[in-house]
């Protein structure tokens, strides 16, 4: 019986364990959700030689991060540059294929980043940027002020917490990497196709000029064949 007992409320504890590990997950989960930075992802078309420019307002002291890359399109690249309130170049990169620009800004008002294609006369692209605002909310409460050492299940939190974030992040990247390898791999399927119809024409053509040569050989009348 002693054993009975001691082995059923080791199964309850287990089984209570493992319930306030799923609600702490659940939680670390809508927290995820919740904590992240404020932002924009966006995925748009850039004609060639065009241009175009985005506009947010921030206020002062605040953290933005603006990461881009090209998806399709030419040689993969593109012009960038951000603006602040006062219209001064804070970033500028020309030719890019991808980047990331981390800035905190000086003054309140609408910042700038634009998307250049101008240089290009006939490559039309895709970009896809991610513009995130602010900095990410601590993950516990007053964990800036706590002065006690955090607890294991708190620990492990924050762990998974970040190990999540960068989940996203690869998702994301690993997303758009998949993106630009198809149309790397449609574009190149096209080529060979046309490449394939231009030989077959080419060999039927050729065929048809041996053909036709051939029967001239034997069509062909000898002088002084003729009947008198």
């Amino acid at each position: 019986r002693g054993r009975r007992g001691r082995g059923g409320s080791g199964a309850g504890g287990m089984r209570v364990g493992m319930r306030v590990g799923m609600l702490a997950l659940a939680v670390l989960l809508c927290a995820l959700r919740a904590g992240r930075a404020g932002g924009t992802e966006l995925t748009f078309e850039l004609p060639d030689s065009d241009k175009q420019c985005f506009h947010q307002e921030l206020e002062r002291g605040l953290k933005f991060t603006l990461d881009y890359q090209v998806i399709t399109g030419g040689h993969y690249d593109v012009d960038c540059y951000v603006e602040d309130p006062n219209g001064r170049t804070i970033y500028k990169e020309t030719k890019k294929q991808y980047d990331s620009f981390p800035h905190r800004t000086e003054v309140k008002g609408v910042y700038t980043f634009c998307f250049s294609n101008e240089f290009s006369t006939f490559s039309h692209k895709t970009v896809y940027f991610d513009f995130q605002v602010g900095d990410e909310p601590p993950i516990l409460p007053d964990m800036s002020n706590r002065v006690t050492a955090l607890t294991q299940m708190e620990s492990a939190c924050i762990t998974i917490h970040e190990a999540l974030n960068t989940v996203i992040d690869s998702q994301t990247h690993y997303r758009l990497r998949e993106a630009q390898d198809r149309s790397r791999a449609e574009d190149l399927n096209g080529r060979v196709s046309y490449w394939s119809v231009g030989e077959t024409l080419i060999l039927f053509v050729v065929s048809i000029g041996q053909v036709m040569l051939l029967k001239s050989f034997f069509t062909e009348k000898r002088p002084g064949s003729t009947s008198t």
